[in-house]
C-alpha cells in the first residue's frame, strides 16, 4: 500500500486543487462570463467528443493496465510497447471520423431543432476526438508506470487554468466566438503535448515494436481482451456525459449549461476515489499476475472504508450548502439543487463501494465486467430518453443515478460471488448511520441572510460534528493516525 499512500494523496491533493479552480471556473467565472447557450455549447461539443473518443483506442487503454506489467522490462524498453500503443488509437481515429461523416446527416437531424449552434461549430469534434483519446491511452500508460501525479495536475489543474484564461480572453472581447471554440479545442492540444513530453522524460519508450517477444507473450490475447473491453469502456466514462448528450437532443442549450454548473458540484464527492483509482488499479493488477489475494483484499477493504468517510463528509457539507451556494449565480441555476442531492447520493454510494471495478477488469473474469458495462450503457441511454421528456434536468439526474447504482451493486455482488471479498464490516454501517443523522440535521439547519456566514456556520459545525462522532466511534483507526502522524510532521 506504500505506493498507493503517497500517490494516492499527491493524487488527491491535486485532484482538490483542480476542483477548486474548477469551482471558480463552472460556478463563479462561466456562468457570469458565458451566456447559457454559450456554456451549453462547450459542454456539448466536450461531451460529445469524450463519448466518442472512447472508442478510438480500440480498449488498448483497459489492456494496458491489465498486460503492461507482462510487457514491463526498463532495460529493453519495454520491448516497445509504448509505439505498439499508439498504433490503436491511430487506426480507431480513421475508422471513427469515418463513422461519423457518414452518420453527419443523421446526428445533425437530432439536435437541428434544440441545438442548431452546436451543429454550427460541429467540425471541432474531430480535434477534439484526437486530443481526447490520445491523452486518454497516455495517462494510462503513466499510471501503468505508477506516475500518475504530474498526469493529474495536468488534467486536474493545468487544463482548468487554461480554461479560465480563455473564458476570461472571450469575456473581455479579445476574441470572437470562433477563436474562442477554437481556443477551447488548443487547451487539448497544449495537454496532449505536455504528456507527450513527460513519458519521455520519465521512461525514454521505445517506438520499435519487438514483434518476436509479442508474439512469446501472446499478445493477440491482448489484443482480444482490449476490443472486449472497447464498447465498455464508453460505457464507463460515458455514463457521466451521456446526460448531457441526450439532454442537447431534447432542450435547449441554456439547460444544458445550467445542468453542467450544477452536476459539477456532486463530482466533488468521488473525486477522491478517482484519484486513488488512478494508482490503485495498476496495483492490484501487478496482485493478481502475482496471485497476491491478501493485498487485493487489503486494498479493497480500505477502499471502501475510507472513501465511505471520506465521501460521507463531502456529501454533508454538499447537501446542506447547496441552496445557498447556487444563490450565487445568476437567475436559472437555484432551482436545480435537486440535481446536485440526486446526483451526490449516486456518488457516495460510488465511493463506499471501493475498488471492485478495478478488481472485476484486472482479473481473469473482465469478460463479465465488460457485459456489464455494456448493459449499464444500454440501460443509462434508455433512462435518459425515458427520464429526461419527463422531469427536464432532474430526470437527467434520475436516470444517471439509477444507472450507477445498478452497476455498483451488480459489481459488488459479482466480486464477492467470484473471488469471496466483501469490502463492508460494521464500521461501514457505522459511517452509514453518521452520514444518515447528520445528513438530516445539515438539511434542516436554517439559513440566513448572509449567505457566505450561513455556509460557513453550517459547514463548521457540520464537520466538527461529524469528525467528532468517526474519532469517538474509533472507525478506521489506520486512517486517523495517517492523518494525525501528517500533522505531527508539519508541527516538527
Amino acid at each position: 500500500m506504500g505506493v498507493i499512500k503517497r500517490q494516492g494523496i499527491k493524487n488527491t491533493i491535486a485532484v482538490y486543487i483542480g476542483l477548486a479552480i474548477g469551482f471558480l471556473n463552472l460556478i463563479v467565472i462561466q456562468p457570469y462570463f458565458l451566456s447559457k447557450e454559450e456554456l451549453g455549447l462547450t459542454r456539448l461539443l466536450y461531451s460529445f467528443s469524450l463519448v466518442v473518443a472512447m472508442f478510438v483506442p480500440l480498449g488498448i487503454g483497459n489492456a494496458t493496465t491489465r498486460f503492461f506489467p507482462v510487457f514491463k522490462n526498463i532495460d529493453k524498453k519495454h520491448h516497445g510497447y509504448f509505439g505498439f500503443m499508439l498504433l490503436f488509437p491511430l487506426i480507431g481515429f480513421a475508422l471513427t471520423s469515418l463513422v461519423i461523416l457518414l452518420m453527419k446527416d443523421f446526428i445533425f437531424h437530432q439536435y437541428m431543432k434544440e441545438s442548431p449552434m452546436f451543429l454550427a461549430f460541429f467540425q471541432y469534434v474531430f480535434p477534439l476526438i484526437f486530443c481526447i483519446s490520445f491523452i486518454s491511452v497516455i495517462s494510462i500508460y503513466c499510471n501503468a508506470n505508477f506516475k500518475s501525479t504530474i498526469p493529474t495536475y495536468v488534467n486536474d489543474i493545468g487544463v482548468r487554468l487554461m480554461t479560465i484564461a480563455v473564458v476570461s480572453i472571450y469575456y473581455l472581447k479579445w476574441i470572437n466566438l470562433d477563436q474562442f471554440i477554437l481556443s477551447f479545442v488548443g487547451i487539448y492540444v497544449i495537454q496532449l503535448l505536455i504528456l507527450l513530453a513527460y513519458v519521455f522524460l520519465f521512461d525514454k519508450p521505445g517506438i520499435k515494436i519487438d514483434w518476436v517477444t509479442f508474439k512469446e507473450k501472446k499478445f493477440f490475447r491482448l489484443i482480444s481482451y482490449g476490443l472486449l473491453l472497447w464498447f465498455a469502456s464508453v460505457a464507463s466514462i460515458g455514463l457521466k456525459y451521456f446526460d448531457s448528450i441526450v439532454m442537447g437532443k431534447y432542450m435547449a442549450l441554456s439547460f444544458v449549461g445550467i445542468y453542467t454548473v450544477v452536476a459539477f458540484v456532486s463530482t466533488i464527492i468521488e473525486a477522491p476515489l478517482n484519484a486513488f483509482d488512478k494508482i490503485a488499479s495498476a496495483k492490484i493488477a501487478f496482485a493478481w499476475e502475482e496471485k497476491n489475494m491478501k493485498e487485493i483484499d487489503d486494498i479493497y477493504y480500505k477502499s471502501s472504508l475510507y472513501m465511505f468517510i471520506i465521501g460521507g463528509f463531502l456529501f454533508i457539507n454538499v447537501n446542506a450548502n447547496i441552496r445557498d451556494l447556487l444563490s450565487f449565480l445568476p437567475e436559472g441555476y437555484q432551482s436545480a439543487w435537486m440535481v446536485v442531492v440526486i446526483l451526490s447520493i449516486a456518488a457516495l454510494y460510488n465511493m463506499a463501494t471501493g475498488l471492485n471495478a478495478a478488481i472485476l477488469f484486472t482479473s481473469e473474469k473482465y469478460k463479465w465486467g465488460a457485459g456489464l458495462l455494456i448493459t449499464l450503457a444500454i440501460l443509462a441511454i434508455i433512462l435518459q430518453n425515458v427520464f429526461i421528456p419527463l422531469f427536464g434536468m432532474n430526470g437527467a439526474a434520475t436516470a444517471t443515478a439509477l444507472s450507477s447504482f445498478f452497476y455498483n451493486t451488480m459489481l459488488l455482488w459479482y466480486v464477492h460471488k467470484h473471488f469471496k471479498l466483501m469490502p463492508f464490516t460494521n464500521e461501514n454501517l457505522k459511517v452509514l448511520f453518521t452520514i444518515i443523522g447528520l445528513g438530516i440535521i445539515g438539511f434542516l439547519l436554517p439559513s440566513f441572510e448572509n449567505k457566505l456566514l450561513a455556509i460557513a456556520f453550517k459547514s463548521a459545525f457540520l464537520s466538527l460534528a461529524y469528525f467528532f462522532v468517526i474519532y469517538r466511534l474509533k472507525i478506521a483507526m489506520e486512517l486517523q493516525e495517517i492523518v494525525f502522524g501528517f500533522f505531527r510532521r508539519k508541527e516538527l
